[in-house]
This record gives C-alpha cells, structure tokens and sequence, in this order.
C-alpha cells in the first residue's frame, strides 16, 4: 500500500507541475513573452484529460483502440513466439550457432523501422504490416535473452543431470526452460512497449484507423492536447499489458523468491 501511494503522489506531483508550467502567471511572464506559448507546446492537462474522457464517454476511442491493440497483441505473441523458439534452438545448437552469427547481427544492426514503408508493399495498408513491424522490433529483443539466458546454465549442472540418464527433452524441461525464465521475461516486459512501437509507427506511415492514425490527425491541426492524449491512452494500455505479463510471471516463476513490497520501499 505505502509503494502505491509514493507511485501515486509522483504521478500527482508531474501532473502539477505540468499545470502549473502551462498556466499563464505562475510561471515568469517571459516565459511566455506574449501569449500561452507552453500551453501551445505541451498541451493542458485539464484539456488533455477532457479529451481523453470525451474519447471513452463517446465511444470514438475504441474502434482505433482495438486495432492498435489487436496489432500489439499479435506482433507481440508472434514476435516472442519466434524469439523463444530460435533462441533455444541456436543456443543448444553451437555449429547452427556459428552459421548464423553474423545474419542475427547484422538484421539486429539495422534500423527496422524503415522497413516499415517495406512492410506497407508487401502486407498492404492493413493490420499485417504493423504486425510485421512490431514482430521484427520484438524478435531480437526476446532471442538475444533467450539465447543468453540458455547458454549461462551451469555445465555442471547439465553433467550431473546426464548422469542420471536425463534425456535431451528432459534437459530443455526441467533445466533450460527453467534457467532461461527470468531472462525471458525480462524481454517480454521490454518487448510490450515495442509492440506498441511497431504499431503505431505503422500507423503512422499508412491507416485509416488506430490511436496512431488519430496522433497523426491532431499534429496535422496543431492539436497537442489531443496528441498528449493519444500518448497517456497508449501508456497507459501498454502499463496494463506490461501487468498482464507480471501476473503471467508470477504465476510461471512461483519458485523464484521474491521481496515484498516493504522491502523494496
């Protein structure tokens, strides 16, 4: 309870002194030479936070709600998918390994998001090129946890257990899996914000519909209010897709020991 209420009075203290920063007279009048100028530059929370409600009350947010979230849901599960299953794979395979060093390295060094206009040609102006982008920005994130956290198991630990007579599949259930858990996670905390990256950039450069589309629309206008709107609505759904992957967590690692609240604080 004490954690949430600092969580909490942090969260106030910013959104006071965001208001207080774009009030005309609180702050230095040259600040604002002649006019409103923060407000035009950083928005309003009170009109941020109205449009945000006018959004929900209306209803208008929740078609282009779901499209950015059905694009982050499945770039995420896809991209994490391949992540996971790679990452075992070239970590328990060191001659697979060595062969595709140097392809991992170099798609990893390159800038994906400018595949993303790519993407449009092949997939279209739909949903799968947002996926797709948001796959690739997931991928490595995932593999390279995956793929570190498999090859940092004890050897001796893997000899002890073929001593025993443990087979390959009982190795990668009861050993690998288990060690590369807290690296994988890890990543999928990580790689949820880059969902919503390759989501809404795709929206960005092509859509008709999703929370991007409708950033977009309010830059064009000069809208800030709107565009600081659109950024709280996609933090905070990203910070409940973040909490489903704890819950997730804490569920899958109950072995793990944990500290308590109190003891972070």
């Amino acid at each position: 309870m004490k954690l949430r209420i600092l969580q909490f009075s942090i969260f106030a203290l910013l959104i006071l002194v965001w208001h207080l920063m774009t009030t005309p007279g609180i702050v230095p009048p040259f600040y604002f030479e002649q006019d409103n100028r923060a407000a035009f530059f950083f928005g309003e929370p009170v009109k941020v936070f109205g449009v945000v409600v006018d959004w929900f009350w209306s209803g208008e947010i929740f078609g282009h709600l779901g499209i950015t979230l059905l694009e982050t849901a499945l770039g995420f599960v896809i991209g994490s998918a391949f992540g996971l299953g790679i990452g075992l794979w070239l970590a328990l395979s060191p001659t697979a390994s060595a062969v595709m060093d140097p392809y991992i390295k170099g798609f990893n060094s390159m800038p994906r998001v400018v595949l993303a206009p790519i993407f449009a040609v092949w997939f279209g102006l739909g949903i799968w090129s947002k996926v797709a982008l948001g796959v690739t920005l997931v991928f490595f994130v995932v593999f390279f946890n995956v793929y570190q956290g498999v090859r940092e198991v004890s050897p001796n630990l893997i000899a002890n257990a073929r001593m025993l007579g443990a087979t390959r599949h009982q190795l990668l259930r009861a050993i690998y899996l288990p060690s590369a858990m807290s690296w994988v996670f890890a990543s999928l905390h990580n790689a949820v914000g880059l969902a919503f990256v390759g989501a809404v950039v795709g929206e960005y450069l092509g859509s008709s519909r999703g929370v991007g589309y409708l950033i977009l629309q309010a830059e064009g206008t000069f809208d800030i209010n709107t565009v600081f709107a659109g950024i709280l609505v996609l933090t905070g759904f990203a910070l409940l897709l973040d909490t489903g992957v704890g819950v997730v967590e804490r569920r899958l690692m109950t072995w793990q020991p944990r500290a308590s609240e109190t003891e972070r604080v």
